[in-house]
């Protein structure tokens, strides 16, 4: 009985070994708090650090507005150059192995903050796995996008998660599983 419980502890000790060699970061933008729910389980599922990314400027509901074409989404949407500031660079998202990058979908892209995070660190052949919300669009258009734009990461399949915590956390778990 000793043998078999020393055996266990050993495979266990394994096991919890070589899922720490995996560094998780959960890095989201979030202005309503729907991709930040999704965010928080993620992080707690996958036992990751989580990151808010933050323009330094917060959004108020007025530069939300997507109805005005002089709101300010409306205006850095409209420009696929548009870089808005971070209110910190301080992810050291090259420190990680596995990325979540989440996301609202605006205008079926991704935020411009989020081409901001992605460029303000070097992730040249990290495991990126994006994640989104959204009232009307899919993901896909979006991680399209970002394939082409950063082609240098390894973009993994996304998901739209808008139905709450019990769906994205299944998903994290397989997925932080898979790549192990």
């Amino acid at each position: 009985m000793k043998q078999l419980i020393l055996i266990l502890a050993c495979v266990l000790a394994g096991t919890f070994t070589h899922a720490q060699e995996k560094k998780v970061l959960v890095a989201y933008f979030s202005c309503t708090g729907n991709t930040e729910t999704v965010a928080k389980a993620i992080a707690q599922a996958t036992h990751a650090t989580l990151y808010r990314i933050q323009a330094e400027k917060a959004y108020s509901a007025a530069d939300l507005d997507w109805q005005d074409k002089q709101s300010r989404s409306s205006i850095e949407m409209g420009s696929t150059t548009s870089r808005p500031v971070l209110a910190d660079k301080n992810a050291q998202a090259e420190t990680y192995d596995i990325l979540f990058l989440g996301y609202p979908i605006w205008w079926n892209q991704t935020p411009r903050i989020i081409n901001t995070f992605i460029e303000s660190y070097n992730l040249k052949g990290k495991t990126v796995i994006p994640f989104a919300t959204s009232g009307s669009s899919s993901i896909q258009n979006s991680t399209n996008l970002l394939k082409k734009q950063y082609s240098d990461i390894n973009w993994q399949t996304g998901r739209l998660l808008n139905n709450g915590t019990p769906d994205a956390i299944k998903w994290a778990e397989g997925i932080v599983k898979a790549q192990l």
